[in-house]
């Protein structure tokens, strides 16, 4: 029976200052992170569900407890969340995501803006996303705790997540306090649409 594993993240701790600073890195990976592992692998101990992928779990969380619901969401979340954000970003969408922006938002800076109302929007623990739906095109949404739009929870916004911002608290309070909307700006300037890009390919060739 196969567990899962903490990801390695793709940049050192502090390659993301100072937007991102060191220590709410290493926090946020080793301990926040590693423990929705731990208890996700706990959870699971001795269910038949083990051996499924993680996206298949969460596409049938429903049929599990609040244990496998958070925690499985809380290693998802976060894998993509930390693949995402890169020391050396590519700063805009170009090609198909872009022309999609355009088409949906009507610019960039309208997204960002959605983002940023849906993150600030969120009371208390959640995520804001981007993400496809099941029919092809892209919306934001925002989900409490560790639910994301693959959930068979959610009601209405459904589909595959190609950007997630963090905000729960851990992920910025060491740095930015109580100020969301500094850190969801801050966001921006790590945030590599390289690989949002190779979400967004890879969720339309699933849903075409």
């Amino acid at each position: 029976m196969s567990t899962y594993q903490l990801p390695a993240l793709p940049y050192a701790y502090e390659a993301l200052e100072p937007h991102f600073d060191k220590e709410t890195m290493q926090i946020h990976h080793q301990r926040h992170h590693q423990a929705y592992v731990d208890n996700l692998n706990k959870a699971l101990e001795g269910n038949d569900a083990a051996g499924k992928s993680l996206e298949e779990l969460l596409k049938g969380i429903s049929q599990y407890g609040p244990a496998v619901r958070n925690n499985g969401g809380g290693h998802y979340n976060h894998s993509l969340f930390w693949n995402i954000l890169s020391a050396t970003p590519k700063t805009a969408p170009t090609g198909k995501l872009a022309e999609e922006i355009n088409s949906v938002f009507g610019s960039l800076d309208n997204l960002k803006a959605e983002i940023k109302k849906a993150g600030l929007g969120q009371f208390g623990s959640g995520w804001a996303w981007l993400f496809v739906k099941f029919n092809g095109t892209i919306a934001v949404t925002a989900t409490p705790n560790q639910d994301n739009p693959l959930m068979d929870t959610q009601v209405t916004s459904r589909g595959f997540p190609i950007l997630g911002v963090d905000v729960w608290e851990h992920a910025y309070y060491l740095k930015y306090q109580n100020k969301r909307a500094d850190y969801l700006d801050a966001f921006w300037s790590v945030l590599d649409w390289s690989a949002v890009e190779k979400n967004y390919e890879a969720a339309i060739a699933r849903v075409s």
